[in-house]
């Protein structure tokens, strides 16, 4: 069964979710909420020791004055893996949690983690390809950027209960402070994802349009050992819309990168 740990540090309590025995596996949702990664984490869980925070200010949790940044969240899980003594971990970020990842990656300077997943991540700038000013639309804009099937997934805000609207309404408050300038990526990281040596596997859904699959393929290109696949009939969070094909590819990655030394 999952439990729900809380670590401490002197100003931030960091919310966890913990399933699963085997190798470690960070799952970091994106801009959307743990909500979005549910699915995915449940599934990792079967075979694998799965970690899922809730990223401070998400959700109605506190986020310290000093967590203005990506690189402060990826400062604080690289403490929480280390401190936990934790090896040979997978991390698997979705859009926002993908940058966190490879913000992540390109901090382990103790080699802890051995293998990355990033879905539809943000977080690099690639000329050709600019992110979509998801700030700028609104909800039907947000779901046809979003999703292959918007019509299944766009959900009037004028049918959402004022507690759920104003959850998301926060969320997107904290995303703004951690990522909106500039907006969506580190200007330094893409030249940074060469030293990465980690097997990074991209899943990228075809009819995403708030990062496209051109840009997944710039940022699958920077890493040094990096491969992108895509995703048919599935947007910014294929998991959800093609779950079967997402897990098959990351479970494959997960099998293809593990050293085989944890319990099963």
């Amino acid at each position: 069964m999952p439990t729900d740990a809380s670590t401490t540090y002197a100003d931030l309590s960091l919310t966890l979710s913990e399933a699963g025995v085997g190798r470690p596996v960070l799952v970091l949702h994106g801009g959307g909420g743990p909500a979005t990664v549910t699915g995915l984490a449940q599934h990792l869980s079967r075979t694998a020791h799965t970690i899922t925070p809730v990223h401070p200010g998400w959700d109605g949790t506190p986020r310290p004055a000093w967590l203005t940044g990506i690189d402060d969240l990826a400062r604080v899980y690289l403490r929480t893996l280390r401190e936990r003594e934790l090896r040979d971990v997978l991390v698997v970020g979705s859009s926002l949690g993908g940058w966190v990842a490879a913000e992540m990656a390109a901090r382990d300077s103790a080699g802890i983690i051995s293998g990355l997943v990033l879905i539809d991540a943000v977080g690099v700038e690639v000329d050709t390809e600019p992110i979509v000013d998801f700030f700028a639309l609104d909800a039907r804009g947000i779901a046809e950027h979003s999703w292959h099937d918007s019509d299944r997934y766009y959900l009037d805000p004028a049918d959402l209960a004022s507690e759920e609207l104003a959850r998301r309404q926060s969320n997107m408050a904290t995303m703004r402070a951690l990522a909106g300038d500039p907006y969506m990526h580190d200007p330094e990281l893409l030249p940074r994802l060469s030293r990465i040596q980690v097997p990074t596997l991209l899943l990228w859904g075809e009819s995403d349009r708030i990062v496209t699959p051109a840009y997944g393929a710039a940022y699958a290109e920077a890493f040094a050992d990096g491969r992108l696949e895509t995703v048919p009939e599935a947007g910014h969070l294929p998991h959800i819309e093609q779950p079967d094909a997402v897990y098959a590819l990351i479970d494959a990655h997960l099998d293809r990168t593990a050293n085989r030394s944890h319990p099963s």
